[in-house]
C-alpha cells in the first residue's frame, strides 16, 4: 500500500506526458504509423531507400507490429491494469525508462545492426510482460493473466522473427495474439460502452443487451484460438482455411449482437463496432485465401488484418482513452470523426490493393488516407497528451 502511495506521489509531480502510458505511447505510436506507410510505399514504388536504411519487406512488417502496436498495446496495457487492480499507473521515471527502451529499439532496428541491436529491439515487449503480470499479481487481479499470456506470446513472437527461418511464423503469430487481444479485451469494451451509451440516451436497446462474456462468447473466442493455431502452424492446409472462415463468421454474428445499429449517432461508440467488424473480415479473408488461393490473395486478408482490424480498432481506443483518461467529455467532435472515416476508407482501399495485384495508385491512395489518420490524431489530440486535465470536471 506504501508502495503505490509511493508512486501516487510520483505520478502528481511528473510532467503530464508521463503521468500516464498512455501519453507518450499513443502520440509516439501514432507518429511512427504515420511515417512508416508512406516510407514502404515509396520504397516498394521504386523511389529508393527510407531516411535511414531500406525498410524492405521484412522491416515494413517488423516496424507495424513490433514498433506501432508494441507502443499502442503498451500504453493501453498499462493504462487498464490499474482500474483492473486498483494500483497507480506506472508513471515518471519508470514510464521514461520504459518509452526510452522503445525508442531505443526503433534506432537500434533502422540505424545499428547485429546482435546488440536486436537485443535492444527485443527487451521491450519482454519488460512490458514482466511489468504487466508484477501488477496483476499484486493487485492479485487473477481473471486478467489471460492478458499477461498474451502479452509474454507477443514478446516470444517478437524473438521467433528474429530467427530468418522462423519470421513467417512469427509475422502469424503476432497477428493472432492482436487478434485475440482484441477478441478477448474488445468483447469487453465494446459492449460494455455500447451498453452505457445506449442507457445514457434511453435507447430500447438497453434492455436486449447480452451480458459480457457469456456462453457463445467464449465459444466463438475458442473456435478462434483454435483456427489462429491452425493458421500459425499449418498455413497452407485447406482444413486451416475452412476453419478461419468459420472462426471469422462466429466473430461477425458475435458482432451483431452489440446492437451497434443503434449507435450511429455517436462515432466514439460506433468506431468501436466498425473496427471490431474488421476482425470477423479479415479472418475469413484469411481462410478464403487458404481455400481459394486463386481468387483471393493472402496479402488481402493480411492487410484487413492490419490496416482494418489493429488500424482502426486501435484508433478507436485511443482516442475514447485518450478523451476520457484527460478529463475530456467522451464525444467525437468533427476531428474525431475525420480521423475513422479515414482509416476505414484507407483500410478498404489497401485490402481492394492486394485484390489487384498491388496496384500502385491504390497503395498510395491507401497509405495516404490511412496515414493521413494518425497523422491527423498527432494534430488533434497532441495538446491534451501533452497537457494537464482541465481543472474543472468535463461533462459527457
Amino acid at each position: 500500500m506504501e508502495r503505490t502511495a509511493d508512486r501516487g506521489a510520483q505520478r502528481r509531480a511528473a510532467p503530464p506526458l508521463l503521468q500516464n502510458a498512455f501519453r507518450p505511447f499513443f502520440l509516439a505510436g501514432a507518429f511512427w504509423a504515420a511515417a512508416l506507410v508512406p516510407i514502404w510505399v515509396w520504397e516498394f514504388s521504386g523511389g529508393g531507400s527510407g531516411p535511414f536504411a531500406s525498410l524492405g519487406l521484412t522491416g515494413h512488417a517488423h516496424e507495424m507490429l513490433y514498433g506501432y502496436l508494441a507502443a499502442i498495446i503498451c500504453g493501453f496495457s498499462l493504462t487498464a491494469i490499474p482500474n483492473w487492480t486498483g494500483r497507480a499507473p506506472v508513471a515518471g521515471n519508470g514510464l521514461a525508462a520504459l518509452f526510452g527502451l522503445w525508442v531505443a529499439g526503433r534506432i537500434a532496428v533502422l540505424a545499428v545492426d547485429g546482435m546488440i541491436a536486436a537485443l535492444v529491439d527485443i527487451a521491450f515487449l519482454f519488460v512490458l510482460a514482466a511489468v504487466a503480470f508484477r501488477e496483476v499479481m499484486a493487485g492479485k487481479n487473477w481473471r486478467n493473466l489471460p492478458v499477461v499470456a498474451l502479452l509474454t506470446l507477443f514478446a516470444l513472437s517478437h524473438l521467433l522473427f528474429h530467427a530468418p527461418e522462423y519470421y513467417l511464423a512469427a509475422i502469424r503469430g503476432t497477428f493472432a495474439v492482436a487478434a485475440l487481444l482484441i477478441a478477448l479485451i474488445g468483447g469487453r469494451i465494446v459492449p460494455s460502452f455500447t451498453r452505457n451509451w445506449l442507457a445514457s440516451v434511453t435507447s430500447p436497446h438497453t434492455a436486449t443487451m447480452p451480458g459480457p462474456m457469456k456462453a457463445y462468447d467464449k465459444a466463438s473466442i475458442g473456435v478462434l484460438a483454435l483456427a489462429l493455431l491452425g493458421w500459425v502452424i499449418a498455413p497452407a492446409h485447406l482444413l486451416t482455411g475452412g476453419l478461419l472462415v468459420f472462426a471469422g463468421l462466429t466473430q461477425l454474428v458475435r458482432l451483431a449482437r452489440w446492437k451497434g445499429q443503434a449507435t450511429l449517432a455517436e462515432p466514439l461508440v460506433w468506431s468501436l463496432h466498425a473496427g471490431y467488424a474488421w476482425l470477423g473480415i479479415s479472418v475469413v479473408l484469411i481462410g478464403a485465401a487458404i481455400a481459394w488461393p486463386a481468387a483471393i490473395t493472402a496479402s488481402a486478408g493480411l492487410h484487413a488484418m492490419a490496416a482494418g482490424l489493429i488500424g482502426t480498432m486501435t484508433l478507436a481506443v485511443m482516442t475514447r482513452a485518450s478523451l476520457g483518461h484527460t478529463g475530456r467529455a467522451r464525444k467525437a467532435d468533427t476531428v474525431t470523426t475525420l480521423i475513422y472515416i479515414l482509416a476505414h476508407l484507407g483500410a478498404i482501399i489497401r485490402v481492394c490493393a492486394a485484390l489487384h495485384a498491388n496496384d500502385t495508385l491504390l497503395l498510395a491512395a491507401g497509405a495516404t488516407l490511412w496515414s493521413g489518420a494518425f497523422l491527423l490524431f498527432c494534430i488533434g489530440y497532441a495538446p491534451m497528451l501533452f497537457g494537464s486535465k482541465p481543472t474543472s470536471p468535463v461533462s459527457g
